[in-house]
């Protein structure tokens, strides 16, 4: 069955977000800082088994989205869990992006699925007729079961993120749990964009502390883009940023300056040992102009950091799939969970400040004597960074 999308492209032309007169985003959710059931997974063995077993206690229906679906040892057991639940009349829908697990799906893999009544799909498949739509992923990660417990975050199913299978060199990544009300519109999220409504996003309710948001909605193509601007417009003590990608906009280095400007401690955390090296140039083609604003920069030296989360004034949050990049502000379909739920943005800043202690600080006048080749390979980075 042919799914109709109701999307309009994003590129530079989209329509920005509509503000208030006191220049206020008006995409950002009313939320509240009293505490919910949210549970924060930093190694993904723990993660795994987790969901393994709430995958397992599934009665009605399990909802699975993901960027990378690796046939390994991860995958085949998410596979063998999937497969027993439809064997026992459960509903289960399994949504993977087409390029992302282009050479890591394998066909037997999805053949096997499908047969034990799996219902697969793959977002954005190859088109002759629509090529340019190749350009635009479904980076978003996500597991809903029977609509009462969800998971968001960056983690991928494949073996790098297991210590177990991988050993001392799995990537380091985030994860959330949670229940109820927003596991619900979890559930509600998948459908609509199962369904080809890729803009949808649930109203926030009175009294929440937590809400899911798409980096694009009705109202707003640059969703996700305007969040996060308003967050670093607002802060007033400190931003602790950390992400696998750094490829800022314009717009976005401006604000982390004009934070550090204003007084607030702005630290940066990014990886060392990149399985993306054009991203990483790309990345240090920012730093002279970061430090000279008065930004903290720290390497993440022991392994490949892949965690996606956000810390202002130690009391808003965001963790999900979306890199500081090119792609989440204008191409990809990224989600993530914002929350003012006090303990989770403290267990975020505890993170934050244990990574920082496995990392190396960027000193601005030590990066002003770097190596004339680095440079060159920062130009290159910095050329192509709209299609990383």
């Amino acid at each position: 069955m042919r799914i109709r999308e109701t999307h309009r492209p994003l590129y530079s032309r989209s329509i920005p977000c509509p503000h208030t007169a006191d220049d206020v985003c008006t995409c950002s959710p009313v939320l509240q800082d009293t505490p919910d059931s949210l549970k924060l997974f930093t190694e993904g063995d723990d993660l795994y088994q987790a969901m393994l077993a709430d995958l397992e206690s599934a009665q009605r229906r399990i909802q699975l989205e993901s960027y990378i679906f690796s046939d390994d040892e991860i995958g085949r057991h998410f596979s063998a869990a999937l497969i027993r639940r439809a064997q026992a009349g459960v509903d289960v829908q399994v949504h993977i992006d087409a390029a992302g697990s282009l050479f890591l799906t394998s066909r037997h893999l999805v053949r096997d699925l499908r047969k034990h009544g799996v219902r697969l799909r793959r977002f954005h498949r190859w088109s002759w007729r629509k090529p340019l739509r190749y350009n635009r992923r479904s980076h978003r990660k996500l597991l809903v079961v029977d609509g009462k417990k969800a998971y968001v975050g960056g983690f991928n199913i494949h073996r790098e993120s297991s210590q177990t299978v991988f050993g001392i060199n799995r990537w380091r990544d985030t994860h959330v749990r949670f229940e109820g009300l927003l596991a619900k519109q979890a559930a509600q999220l998948f459908d609509s964009f199962w369904r080809g409504d890729l803009r949808w996003v649930p109203a926030t309710l009175p009294g929440v502390s937590s809400k899911l948001m798409t980096n694009s909605s009705r109202d707003c193509r640059e969703q996700l883009r305007c969040l996060l601007s308003d967050m670093f417009t607002r802060a007033a003590h400190s931003i602790h940023l950390t992400t696998p990608y750094f490829v800022p906009d314009r717009r976005t280095q401006r604000q982390l300056k004009a934070a550090a400007d204003r007084g607030a401690d702005v630290q940066l955390l990014v990886p060392r040992k990149s399985d993306v090296k054009l991203a990483r140039w790309a990345a240090q083609a920012t730093y002279a102009g970061l430090l000279d604003g008065g930004v903290r920069i720290f390497e993440y030296l022991p392994r490949m950091l892949h965690a996606k989360t956000i810390v202002v004034d130690s009391n808003y949050a965001t963790v999900g799939t979306a890199n500081i990049d090119y792609r989440i502000f204008f191409l990809n379909y990224e989600l993530n969970l914002f929350t003012r739920d006090p303990v989770l943005c403290l267990d975020l800043l505890s993170q934050f400040t244990k990574d920082r202690e496995d990392a190396e600080e960027i000193h601005p006048v030590k990066w002003s004597r770097r190596f004339r080749a680095g440079r060159l390979l920062e130009l290159a980075g910095w050329l192509v960074r709209r299609w990383l």
